[in-house]
């Protein structure tokens, strides 16, 4: 049993789970993984349930059973027995020293320094864990204790105690992990986060391959932006899937740390060629669905929107436009299905006075969709973020 379902959990429950250890993994918070939106953590969970993992959220551990040595854990969801119980919980700054020297603490409980890693001493500096962080996006104090982030400032602090003059102006928490054959990754703010900070977020969810889908090492990938309304700054990505996420990612943070808008990040000048991206590269097509959605081009809703609406009993055609092949395989609860090629030919089997969700795969064809039925004359249309690809619920086959 692993409690904790943050990077350390996570990456420890991979670890066992390879080995041929049966693994349950608790996590008291709605999600694994907090450094994710809930809808992309979902589909992480989902791919480590499909290797075994059994995920609990929402769960609460309140007993270690066991004398010399552990038999189980009890959660207020009940008892899990356990030959092994690896509490993975977090980290916390070990502060003891500073505090005792009267070093000054931050708002986040870390110490405090300045750009040159210099404390409220000038005779004493602090890196790593141990010290906090200023966000650049919004630049306010945060603690992502990162072993990139200490490196960086452990030669700051060097730079400066040897006479230099060098400074480490904040962090975008940068990270990445593999779960299984996954990669995990983001950097700057998720949605949620935005929306606390008071930012009006935007948001673009495009699955697609990493690389030429004709390339037979092509995988996919689940690419997220979050976007400032009006101005179309990026604020944040995630990306998740088998598919090469790290250096989208990395395009992504340099994009942030330059306050560049998706306007301009769609014409970034990327590597192109079939056995490394598409001619369009994943983050390009991001951002252009983010633009689209910022002019005014797209409506889209969320796959949590869609399946509240639909769990609240709302009156909406979910319409799915894949081919009749896909929709065989697997679809989802409660949807209607027009092949995109047939639709204009079928339009009389929707009612224009009904609020239409329509879909695809990627949701590219969604897209589609939606544009030949606001030609029709159809005004309440709006596409599913993601389509089946990111639909992190329940799905029919």
């Amino acid at each position: 049993v692993i409690i904790g379902g943050g990077l350390i959990g996570v990456e420890v429950t991979e670890a066992l789970a390879v080995k041929g250890c049966r693994v349950t993994l608790v996590e008291m918070l709605p999600q694994i993984l907090p450094m994710l939106d809930w809808e992309v953590a979902k589909l992480v969970e989902q791919h480590m349930e499909s290797h075994g993992v059994k995920v609990l959220t929402e769960t609460k551990l309140t007993q270690v059973n066991g004398n010399t040595y552990v038999t189980g854990v009890v959660t207020d969801r009940g008892r899990i027995a356990a030959d092994m119980v690896i509490v993975a919980v977090g980290v916390r700054p070990n502060v003891d020293l500073a505090r005792a020297a009267g070093i000054e603490i931050g708002e986040t409980g870390a110490i405090k320094v300045d750009q040159r890693m210099c404390t409220s001493d000038p005779d004493v500096y602090a890196a790593g864990d141990c010290v906090e962080n200023t966000d650049l996006v919004t630049g306010k104090p945060c603690y992502v204790p990162l072993g990139s982030t200490a490196n960086k400032q452990g030669r700051v602090a060097a730079v400066n105690l040897c006479g230099g003059n060098d400074t480490f102006p904040g962090v975008l928490g940068s990270t990445v992990c593999k779960v299984f054959d996954f990669c995990v990754a983001r950097t700057g703010l998720t949605e949620s986060g935005a929306r606390r900070a008071g930012y009006d977020a935007e948001t673009a969810l495009t699955p697609a391959p990493d690389r030429a889908h004709y390339m037979p090492t092509a995988k996919p990938l689940v690419l997220k932006l979050v976007v400032e309304r009006p101005t179309g700054r990026l604020l944040g990505a995630q990306a998740v899937g088998p598919g090469d996420g790290a250096k989208r990612i990395d395009v992504a943070a340099m994009a942030i740390t330059s306050n560049v808008t998706v306007g301009q990040l769609a014409k970034a000048d990327l590597c192109y060629a079939p056995p490394f991206s598409p001619a369009m590269d994943n983050i390009i097509t991001a951002a252009d669905v983010a633009r689209n959605k910022l002019e005014g081009q797209m409506a889209g809703v969320s796959a949590m929107d869609v399946h509240r609406m639909q769990h609240d009993g709302r009156d909406l055609v979910l319409l799915d436009v894949r081919s009749q092949t896909e929709w065989d395989e697997v679809r989802l609860p409660g949807s209607v299905h027009i092949p995109l090629g047939a639709l204009r030919g079928r339009l009389n089997e929707l009612d224009k006075e009904k609020e239409i969700v329509a879909f695809c795969k990627i949701s590219l064809r969604g897209y589609e969709a939606a544009l030949i039925l606001r030609a029709a004359g159809f005004k309440n249309v709006r596409v599913m973020d993601g389509g089946i690809a990111a639909w992190p619920y329940e799905k029919e086959a």
